[in-house]
């Protein structure tokens, strides 16, 4: 068995990587249990280098953004959990459109206050939305009557072959938070935005909006993962949990919000059985009362 910590530290900066790490730290729900190794890569050479260790040495590799839509089970991450932190940002202008390259790991919310200093509009429904660029684009996010299937030219990825490659907006088949990364074990590298140019105080007016509406609407004081289920085609998940009667309902300290019952939160020290518990609970209740099947928004993830 080969010391995994010395390897790592042959090509990646000591800071970059703990050991034994609680998951709990980098999640939005602060819930999961300990990780191996937590590893922070911040250019290509790393992330190769941590592939090629891990395929070379058999560790399990997992890859996450900001935790802002996982559940990590008690039990933590076996092997290498991995951090792109791809953090490039440039604006390519002309006469009609703005070009925005983004990094993977960059901030939604961060993007949308920045298109709003250079007067980019488009990207007002990013504001508030936790996570990363390559989370938002893994997942098609959307907020608002929008999604980043609206926004998106291309995006570079890498396999864990190393190699890597590009896609066109057709190529991501963009569908209700899906997208090809759904289902490709790939790193997405950074990714090309079409905006519009726009007033910096309309910009502004419309990102009022939306904050405000979240603020009002989301249990924003509490520790969450967003929407915990995907939207039906016919009537919002919310309301058919709310109709079963389970805004409050909790398993220890995981709870369906008072304020929203889309929203599953952490009131304190929950644990990700009784998270899961819970969800299996709205899920029978609603199967129960309205026979529909609602499935995860949030990703499930760690040891059993």
């Amino acid at each position: 068995m080969i010391d995994i910590l010395k390897e790592l530290q042959k090509k990646i900066d000591k800071k970059q990587i703990l050991a034994n790490e609680p998951m709990s730290k980098h999640t939005s729900l602060k819930i999961g249990g300990i990780a191996d190794f937590f590893v922070k890569v911040s250019n290509i050479t790393e992330l190769k280098f941590v592939l090629e260790l891990s395929k070379k040495n058999k560790i399990p590799l997992t890859i996450i953004g900001n935790g802002t839509n996982l559940l990590v089970r008690d039990k933590g991450i076996r092997g290498i959990v991995l951090k792109p932190e791809f953090n490039e940002f440039k604006v390519e202008r002309n006469k009609d459109k703005a070009f925005i390259t983004v990094g993977a790991g960059f901030p939604v919310g961060k993007l949308a206050n920045i298109a709003l200093k250079e007067e980019l509009s488009g990207l007002e429904f990013l504001a508030g939305i936790p996570g990363t660029i390559g989370g938002a684009i893994r997942m098609n996010a959307g907020a608002y009557g929008k999604e980043m299937k609206d926004i998106v030219v291309s995006t570079k990825y890498m396999q864990k072959d190393g190699k890597i490659k590009k896609i066109n907006l057709e190529e991501h088949n963009f569908s209700y938070r899906n997208s090809t990364f759904s289902k490709l074990d790939v790193i997405i590298l950074e990714t090309v935005i079409e905006v519009d140019y726009g007033k910096k105080e309309e910009i502004q007016n419309k990102i009022n909006e939306y904050m405000t509406s979240r603020i009002e609407k989301q249990p924003l004081d509490l520790p969450n993962a967003g929407s915990t289920f995907k939207r039906l085609e016919d009537i919002p998940t919310a309301k058919l949990i709310d109709d079963c009667g389970l805004k409050g309902y909790r398993v220890g300290d995981a709870a369906i919000s008072e304020k929203h019952a889309g929203f599953v939160v952490n009131l304190g020290n929950a644990k990700a059985v009784e998270v899961i518990e819970l969800i299996n609970y709205i899920k029978e209740q609603v199967k129960i009362k309205f026979n529909k099947n609602i499935e995860l928004e949030i990703l499930v993830i760690g040891e059993e």
